[in-house]
C-alpha cells in the first residue's frame, strides 16, 4: 500500500510517499481502507520532533503520520463483533496517512449519514476534544455563558457548535476574515481580536475556553465569573507561537500547583486535560451530524501526496477549521 513516512525529525519536506506492508488486524482491531485523514497540530510536532522532549522516543524510522480518518472496513478481526466488512467509519488510528489502517474496534464508530468521507474525517480528535472541553470539563449548563478563544480553528469550529448545541450563549474570538464563519456556526456574539479586546471589555462569561491565540492566564481569568470556569484546550496550534505557548504552559502548570495549595481560598475553577476519542462520544458527534447541529469545517483539501503542503498549512497557524488529505 502506499502511505507517507518519514525516517528523521525535521520540516515537513522530510515526509516521502512510499509502498509499504499492508497492515493485518489484531483481534480487537478492524483494517479500514481510508478514504481521507485530517492533519492537525499534533502531527507537525511529531514531525519535527518539537518540543526536544519528544526526541527521547529515539530517531524516527519510517514512521506514518496522521492520527484520525475515514474510510471503509476490509477486515475484522477475531473478537471484533461491533462492526462487519463495507462499514463505513471514522475514528482514531496511529498512523492514518494511508491507504490502510488498522484502528483498535473502541476507537471507532459507523460513519455519520449526513457527512461525506472528507468531512467525517475532519471530526474525530477536534471535535471529541471540543466536547470533552465543553461538556466534561467546563460542564456547561444550558442558558450559561461562553467564551471561546480561537473560535475559527479546528477545534474551535466544533467548541462554538457543540456549546450552541447544549445550550450555551457563545461569544467566539476570531480576526476580521472568519467573523461571518464563527456566526454562520451560531456564535451569538464575535470578538474581532484585531480591532476589541475582549479581557477589557467588562463582559464575564461562565466558561472560558482557551483553544488557540497569545492571551495570558490573566486575561482569560478577568473575563471569568467568579465562580467561572477556565479550559486550557490546546497548547496553540502553529509553529510560530510552540515556545511562547510551552512557557505559558509551564507557568500555568505551576499556577494550578499552587491553586491546588490554596484551592480553598479560589472559587474560580482552571482545568487542564489529555484528548481522548471513544466510540460512545464518536457516536453521539454522529448523531449532532445528522441531526443537523454539527457540521465540520473544512479549510481545504490535499492530495495523500501532497500531505507535506497539508502540514505545512497547518504548521502555518491559521487554517479556517480542519485540513483535509484525501486517500
Amino acid at each position: 500500500m502506499r502511505a507517507i513516512v518519514y525516517s528523521e525529525f525535521g520540516p515537513p519536506d522530510v515526509l516521502r510517499l512510499a509502498d509499504v506492508k499492508t497492515p493485518a488486524p489484531k483481534a480487537r482491531e478492524a483494517l479500514v481502507r481510508v478514504h481521507a485523514a485530517s492533519a492537525n497540530p499534533l502531527d507537525w510536532h511529531f514531525i519535527r520532533g518539537e518540543p526536544a522532549v519528544m526526541r527521547l522516543m529515539g530517531k524516527p524510522r519510517n514512521r506514518t503520520p496522521g492520527a484520525d480518518f475515514a474510510g471503509r472496513i476490509e477486515a475484522v478481526g477475531s473478537d471484533v463483533t461491533e462492526f462487519r466488512v463495507g462499514d463505513e467509519v471514522f475514528g482514531t488510528a496511529i498512523g492514518t496517512f494511508a491507504e490502510y489502517v488498522c484502528a483498535d474496534a473502541g476507537n471507532i464508530a459507523l460513519k455519520p449519514k449526513a457527512l461525506s468521507f472528507e468531512q467525517a474525517a475532519a471530526m474525530p480528535i477536534a471535535a471529541c476534544t471540543a466536547l470533552l472541553a465543553v461538556r466534561d470539563q467546563g460542564n456547561l449548563q444550558p442558558g450559561q455563558s461562553v467564551l471561546i478563544d480561537g473560535a475559527a480553528g479546528g477545534i474551535g469550529t466544533f467548541a462554538v457548535q457543540i456549546a450552541t448545541a447544549l445550550g450555551g450563549r457563545v461569544t467566539g474570538v476570531c480576526s476580521t476574515k472568519n467573523l461571518e464563519l464563527v456566526r454562520s456556526i451560531g456564535a451569538e456574539r464575535v470578538v474581532d481580536y484585531t480591532v476589541e479586546d475582549f479581557a477589557a471589555s467588562g463582559r464575564q462569561y461562565d466558561l472560558v475556553l482557551h483553544v488557540a491565540g497569545n492571551r495570558s492566564l490573566r486575561d482569560h481569568r478577568l473575563v471569568l465569573n467568579p465562580e467561572g470556569t477556565l479550559v486550557l484546550v490546546g497548547g496553540g496550534i502553529g509553529r510560530d507561537r510552540g515556545p511562547n505557548e510551552v512557557l505559558r504552559l509551564l507557568l500555568t502548570m505551576a499556577y494550578l500547583a499552587a491553586r491546588r495549595l490554596g484551592s480553598r481560598f479560589l472559587r474560580q475553577r482552571i482545568r487542564m486535560f489529555v484528548a481522548r476519542s471513544s466510540r460512545k462520544d464518536l457516536e453521539l458527534l454522529a448523531e449532532l451530524c445528522d441531526a443537523g447541529k454539527l457540521r465540520p469545517v473544512i479549510d481545504r483539501s490535499y492530495p495523500l501526496a501532497h500531505a507535506a503542503d497539508a502540514i505545512r498549512h497547518v504548521e502555518g497557524g491559521h487554517a479556517r477549521g480542519k485540513v483535509i488529505i484525501t486517500i
